[in-house]
């Protein structure tokens, strides 16, 4: 069982960044491809972004590609978000998720633990 928590969202004006973290516990995350979805109010969820297990692929939807980029901290068993030139239609709740695969994939129902989500808003 993999325990996963983020941290790193918040308010932020459009233009800025922010950087999110995916913590594991009881497991380590080198095992594992992990992605990042997101949630707005009223929508479904929705992929951003994906590293395969040995960090050498990664895999980003088209809205985010060239603003945001995902990386692994194995070291510290973390996967990090950074996400750069923010826009208002990036706020979301923002969820990590870790997949018994060594692919980067896009597809939520690869994952299999997810964690409980880091609010990120966006003010224009």
């Amino acid at each position: 069982q993999v325990q996963l928590v983020e941290s790193g969202g918040g308010l932020v004006q459009a233009g800025g960044s922010l950087r999110l973290s995916c913590a594991a516990s009881g497991r380590t995350l080198s095992n594992y491809a992990m992605g990042w979805f997101r949630q707005a109010l009223g929508k479904e969820r929705e992929f951003v972004a994906a590293i395969s297990r040995s960090g050498g692929n990664t895999y980003y939807a088209d809205s985010v590609k060239g603003r945001f980029t995902i990386s692994r901290a194995d070291a510290n068993n973390m996967v990090l978000l950074q996400m750069n030139s923010l826009k208002p239609e990036d706020t979301a709740v923002y969820y990590c998720a870790a997949a018994i695969l060594p692919i980067a994939t896009p597809h939520p129902g690869h994952y299999n633990y997810w964690g409980q989500g880091t609010q990120v808003t966006v003010s224009s």
